[in-house]
């Protein structure tokens, strides 16, 4: 009993030493000076091992897996030097081993003093908790000090050897926080690993970032502007449409295809209710849905485009143009659609072949700068069109909204924006395999005096926990 009542008081000041280092190394924060900027110097526990830099002022960070600690130890820019960056701007080289010597050198002395923190927070706790243990039936002084003191210098010793990047700073995932959502968002592209391209790489982005600090009333606010939603892929997934009505906000909400999972009577019974989501509710079909639906949502007041027209309550078609927020949008129906007097059968493989792709292009190519939106459901169907228009780029903007791939993508081309919100139904509620969270895309955008798309919002949302991300891309920039 005595022998068992040791080990956990032990084990108690064990736990409590390195707790205290735990807290401390996540408590302590400094700033250091370098000749471009003022960085603070903080560690974030229970992360991949990573070294985090980020520019809050420009909303830009980077991020390079080269520490072996499980934390990150971050660097964020507090205030910059702005006559450095003006010089940047204006052409002038900096000098990048400088600034990395500078960095190199202020995170020494951040890790120094951040270690012998450590050591004396889990001194002071480890010795207060052995003192609180020591009992005359159980462990005495002589051996509990000694346990506080080895572990407290075992937890330093650990920091100094694993926290201090190793290896080549190289490999960079890049992210960003978008000024509505709370979290952090994922990689968006890998720079190549040569010392050489890193240093390219670092002036282009101190370019950027001297650009954005001196002009950006330069850019337009989008405070004001109008705006509309883009989802699609549901799949019959109830669950996700308050998610949908709550990201729709009572505005526009286009929608290209995959409302259902099969057309059936019974889905779109369920489903007719997402037409009161939008503000109006615009719709293409997509391989999973059914004539039956297209006819039920016009019918409760949808706006469904087809290649034939605006499919109307009473079964005839409409103009193929329609005016929607101020937007000209036409559509075209999925050529794999399930239709009611084949019992809803999915066609075989929606991959559609040349001549659909020739048949989307034909239809299209007449209405090239009469229309600012085109919605259709599978991108690969669009194919040859958006070649045709990379060729022969289109004098207008001409935005096309598709789905399908349950991958949230913005692919741009001159005059040419292709927008694919992901999966507003996380793949539908019997996919079992995908483990997509629930996406959609935000369009804002100008009429005056005529169409041009400003940016475009990727939201990404957890189903467990409804946490939100997105990532914002101006449109009003040139392309890289």
């Amino acid at each position: 009993m005595t022998a068992a009542r040791t080990a956990v008081a032990l084990l108690l000041v064990v736990v409590a030493t390195l707790t205290a280092g735990v807290i401390a190394m996540d408590t302590y924060s400094a700033d250091r000076s370098l000749s471009v900027g003022t960085i603070s110097l903080s560690v974030d526990s229970f992360h991949s091992g990573a070294l985090d830099l980020y520019v809050p002022v420009v909303d830009w960070g980077v991020r390079f897996p080269v520490i072996r600690l499980p934390v990150r130890l971050k660097a964020e820019v507090r205030s910059v030097n702005r006559d450095a960056v003006a010089r940047v701007a204006g052409g002038q080289p900096v000098d990048v081993n400088a600034v990395r010597h500078e960095a190199r050198n202020g995170v020494a002395s951040y890790i120094r003093v951040l270690i012998l923190i450590i050591l004396l927070a889990e001194l002071a706790i480890g010795v207060l908790v052995a003192f609180a243990v020591r009992a005359s039936t159980g462990p005495r002084l002589r051996l509990t000090l000694p346990v506080a003191a080895g572990t407290a210098i075992v937890g330093a010793v650990l920091v100094a050897l694993l926290l201090p990047p190793r290896g080549e700073i190289a490999s960079p995932e890049y992210y960003a926080h978008g000024p509505e959502v709370p979290k952090a968002l994922q990689a968006i592209e890998q720079a190549n690993d040569s010392s050489q391209v890193l240093d390219e790489e670092l002036n282009a982005q101190l370019v950027g970032v001297a650009r954005l600090v001196q002009g950006p009333a330069r850019r337009r606010p989008l405070n004001s502007v109008p705006r509309f939603t883009l989802a699609s892929d549901l799949h019959n997934n109830l669950l996700a449409l308050p998610a949908l009505d709550t990201a729709a906000g009572g505005g526009p909400l286009f929608f290209p295809g995959d409302l259902t999972d099969s057309g059936s009577p019974f889905e779109t019974r369920l489903v007719r209710r997402v037409v009161r989501d939008g503000n109006p509710f615009v719709f293409v079909t997509g391989n999973h849905d059914s004539d039956v639906l297209m006819r039920q949502l016009a019918a409760e007041g949808g706006i469904v485009l087809t290649q034939k027209g605006r499919l109307l309550s009473d079964g005839h078609y409409g103009p193929k143009i329609v005016k929607v927020a101020g937007l000209r949008v036409a559509g075209y129906s999925d050529p794999f659609m399930r239709f009611r007097s084949r019992h809803y059968k999915a066609s075989g493989n929606p991959d559609p072949t040349p001549r659909q792709q020739d048949a989307f292009w034909n239809w299209l190519r007449p209405l090239v700068g009469k229309i600012d939106i085109v919605m259709v459901h599978e991108p690969a169907l669009a194919k040859r069109a958006l070649d045709e228009l990379r060729s022969d780029t289109p004098t207008d903007p001409l935005m096309f909204l598709v789905g399908h791939t349950h991958k949230a993508t913005l692919d741009r081309y001159p005059n040419v924006t292709v927008v694919n919100g992901g999966t507003i139904g996380a793949g539908g509620p019997t996919n079992f395999t995908d483990a997509s969270d629930l996406s959609l895309a935000r369009i804002l955008y100008s009429v005056k005096p005529s169409f041009n798309p400003l940016a475009v919002d990727l939201v990404s949302i957890d189903p467990g926990t409804g946490s939100a991300t997105a990532q914002r891309t101006r449109l009003d920039v040139p392309l890289p």
